[in-house]
């Protein structure tokens, strides 16, 4: 199913957006087209390809587990000419969805929709209080961002405490300064419900690698470096956690990076218990050669030079101490 011919509802009569998987399809049924009336395209009715005010009532196709996942749809023949934006359709079901991701992650205590921060400078798509007291602002983005007007919004929401956390659309271009602040790239598939992110690349091990102070890059890590190679990973929605630090990755990839880390941990802790064994051995040997008793001093040389006492020959300088040939 392709993002652009999914359809986010509007209420009529409680005057809000819904969507397909907040209730059972019977429900939408009553309420939609053939039904009340009251269940309308969000997109026609606020005037995104449409006269703002227009009214047409939705359909609800599909089934949990079938082939075509549930989703609300116009009548045949009632569509806007060429649909509604993918950008528009993407925006509002992501956000409609992180939404309701958030709500069924343990620890939450309050979701809601296009709330302004405290000083009213920003507004998230979705803001998320954790029991904790940890505020967070899940961004639904749609376009590519500059690099100053994005780091504008996260030094906003950092300034007031709050934890941003960003789903990009796929195949959209993000800026690499978000690598730079330490934050993870996340992606969100509308047709596929499913997330993405990057994990960086294992960092070369040269110029004594091992002696760095963060070993985890020499391993598979995340969020990845702003130079990293980078891995994409997929993975259901419904299987990342949300926590004081924001998105949290499902427990099998954390034990893939956990894994991959500790075989870089393991490998520098062998290197420095080389050099240390080295270190040791040089020390000793300086310590013996201290402790050695000083040799005695080598004999006068003789007018003439050196003589074997017993031949009477020419006699090496090395052999002063013993005075004589080896053979004599």
């Amino acid at each position: 199913m392709q993002d652009d011919l999914l359809v986010v509802g509007f209420d009529l009569e409680t005057r809000r957006e819904v969507h397909v998987a907040e209730r059972a399809p019977e429900h939408w049924k009553r309420l939609g087209y053939g039904g009340t009336g009251q269940l309308v395209c969000f997109y026609c009715f606020h005037g995104f390809e449409a006269p703002a005010g227009t009214r047409v009532p939705l359909v609800t196709r599909g089934r949990l587990g079938g082939k075509v996942r549930r989703h609300f749809a116009h009548p045949p023949g009632q569509a806007p000419t060429g649909g509604h934006s993918p950008e528009t359709v993407w925006h509002i079901t992501t956000k409609h969805t992180l939404a309701a991701w958030a709500w069924s992650r343990p620890g939450v205590d309050r979701v809601r929709l296009e709330q302004w921060t405290e000083d009213r400078d920003r507004r998230a798509d979705v803001e998320v209080l954790l029991v904790d007291g940890t505020k967070v602002a899940l961004e639904a983005q749609r376009k590519l961002m500059t690099d100053d007007a994005w780091r504008a919004r996260h030094r906003d929401y950092a300034r007031q405490g709050v934890v941003d956390v960003w789903f990009w659309r796929p195949r959209v271009h993000f800026p690499h300064i978000v690598l730079d602040e330490g934050l993870p790239v996340w992606f969100y598939s509308v047709s596929k419900r499913e997330a993405a992110t990057s994990v960086g690349r294992a960092h070369a091990r040269v110029h004594q690698w091992w002696q760095a102070p963060d070993l985890s890059v020499f391993g598979l890590h995340h969020p990845p470096c702003a130079l990293d190679e980078l891995e994409r990973v997929t993975m259901p929605l419904g299987t990342l956690g949300l926590g004081s630090s924001g998105a949290v990755l499902p427990e099998e990839l954390q034990k893939r990076l956990r894994e991959s880390q500790q075989e870089a941990r393991d490998e520098a802790k062998r290197r420095l218990d080389s050099e240390a064994r080295y270190a040791r051995a040089v020390r000793e040997s300086r310590e013996r050669a201290a402790r050695a008793p000083v040799p005695a001093p080598l004999p006068p040389v003789p007018a003439g030079g050196l003589r074997c006492e017993v031949c009477r020959r020419p006699l090496d300088p090395l052999l002063a101490r013993n005075r004589r040939h080896i053979l004599c």
